[in-house]
This record gives C-alpha cells, sequence and structure tokens, in this order.
C-alpha cells in the first residue's frame, strides 16, 4: 500500500453515495485514506458521509465527517474553517457533487436548470473560493473537480443543463490551474465516462424500461464491454492529486473506457 499522502488532508465534497454500494465521491474518499491521507467527508446527507467514514476508520484510516450544502456561501465557508481549524490544514480539495437534470430544451424548467447550475457548477465555485487562500498560505495544493464526458460529447440523454454546467467546470478548472500555477496549486478534472455506480440507478434509469436494460445497454457502448465503476475515478484522482502528478495541471481526463474515441 503506498502513502503518498501521509500527513495531508483530503476534503471530499460529495463523500457518501446516494444507494448501496461504492460512488465516485465514497470510493475516493476510501481511496485517499487508503493513501495515508486524513478524510473531511463532506455531503448534504450527514448519514451518508458518516457510512463513508465509519469504512475508512474501520480499516485504520482517520476521517470526520461533516454536514454541508455546497451550493450555500455560509455553509461552505463554515465547514472549510471548521476542518482548518481542526486539522490545521486542507491539502486535496475534491469536488465530486453533481445531479443530471432530465430534460429537453422544451420541457426543463428555469428552475430545474437554475439547481442544475448551482449543483454542478456554483458548488465548485464556492468550494474552490474557500479553500485556495488556505492552499495559498500553505503554498501548495490540489483540486480535482469531477466533471463528466457530457461536458465534451452528446451522451444521448436529454439534459442541456447537465452538458453546459460540466462544460463550464472544464473551462473553470482551466483557468483557475493557469491562475495558480505560479502558486503551486494544481487543479485538474476528471470526466466519468459511462459508470456503474448507485447514482444512475437513482437518476438515469427512468431512460430506460428496466434496469437490466440500462446495464445492458450502457455496457455495450463501452469499447471496453463494460461501464467503470467508482473506484476507477477513485485511482484516477489520487494520482492527480498525488506528487506523482506534479507536472499536471489544467488537464480534463476522460475515464471512460475509450468512449469518447470511439466513431
Amino acid at each position: 500500500m503506498t502513502r503518498r499522502f501521509d500527513g495531508r488532508v483530503a476534503v471530499v465534497c460529495g463523500a457518501g453515495s446516494v444507494g448501496p454500494g461504492w460512488g465516485n465521491g465514497k470510493a475516493a474518499a476510501v481511496q485517499y485514506a487508503r493513501d495515508g491521507a486524513t478524510i473531511a467527508a463532506i455531503d448534504i446527507d450527514l448519514a451518508a458521509a458518516q457510512a463513508t467514514v465509519d469504512l475508512i476508520v474501520a480499516e485504520g484510516g482517520t476521517a470526520v465527517a461533516w454536514r454541508c450544502d455546497v451550493t450555500q456561501r455560509d455553509q461552505v465557508n463554515a465547514v472549510m474553517a471548521e476542518i482548518v481549524a481542526h486539522f490545521g490544514r486542507i491539502d486535496v480539495l475534491h469536488n465530486n457533487v453533481g445531479l443530471p437534470a432530465m430534460g429537453t430544451m422544451e420541457t426543463l424548467s428555469e428552475g430545474e436548470w437554475d439547481h442544475a447550475m448551482d449543483v454542478n457548477l456554483k458548488s465548485v465555485f464556492l468550494t474552490c473560493q474557500a479553500v485556495l487562500p488556505v492552499m495559498v498560505r500553505q503554498g501548495k495544493g490540489a483540486i480535482v473537480n469531477i466533471s463528466s464526458l457530457a461536458a465534451i460529447r452528446y451522451t444521448g440523454y436529454p439534459y442541456p443543463a447537465y452538458y453546459a454546467s460540466k462544460a463550464a467546470v472544464n473551462h473553470l478548472t482551466a483557468s483557475m490551474a493557469l491562475e495558480y500555477a505560479r502558486k503551486g496549486i494544481r487543479v485538474n478534472a476528471i470526466m466519468p465516462g459511462m459508470m456503474d455506480t448507485p447514482h444512475i440507478y437513482k437518476a438515469i434509469a427512468g431512460q430506460y424500461a428496466s434496469h437490466e436494460e440500462m446495464v445492458e445497454k450502457r455496457n455495450a457502448l463501452c469499447p471496453t464491454g463494460r461501464m467503470g465503476t467508482g473506484w476507477d475515478i477513485a485511482m484516477a484522482a489520487a494520482f492527480l492529486a498525488s506528487d506523482e502528478a506534479q507536472y499536471i495541471t489544467g488537464q480534463c481526463l476522460a475515464v471512460d473506457g475509450g468512449f469518447s474515441i470511439r466513431a
């Protein structure tokens, strides 16, 4: 087992899971912990965050759960201040919060559009704005934003707000990377492709006749013949946040089994 995050604190936003199994945020929090990080697990559902913390502690790691709605500035600022007061530093910020907001351009309401933008994009702005001054004082830090292949490809689902918000996450990632490169802070994004996580069974299953049909069709779309897992995202995130990626910044990495390059 590597210990590349020994002595470091990783804040994982969206560290819980919306259902049984391993979501991207849950897997990432556990992976960072296995690599030696102390984990601040943030989720709007405190019980879900605590479930992730319990797994980490059971493996001998250190983690604390916080409840926070990352679309609310006052909550974000308060929880980040509490984390710094508790642990003394923040070395990694992992932004995993997101939702699809299903609906076509004709059916999507203004409220649904705004909510998707708040959850998928504004949350990244607020958490980064709260954490960047801490990293600047430290002279080092790494931010990993979970975007989506939908930022650069039409994936077949009717969610224009999701496409637009994730494309904005990519560009925000690149702009932050350039702005903070000379300050020792790296900012990258991961674009998951077709993933098999609890999220899809909650948010996407309604687009298919059955769960079985959804899994079969999504697996068939992947050049590898299978969807990815939360661990595929977690391992990519741990690499990007580590010193092994010290010369990588401003990148939006597709973790998609080749989906984005198929004809």
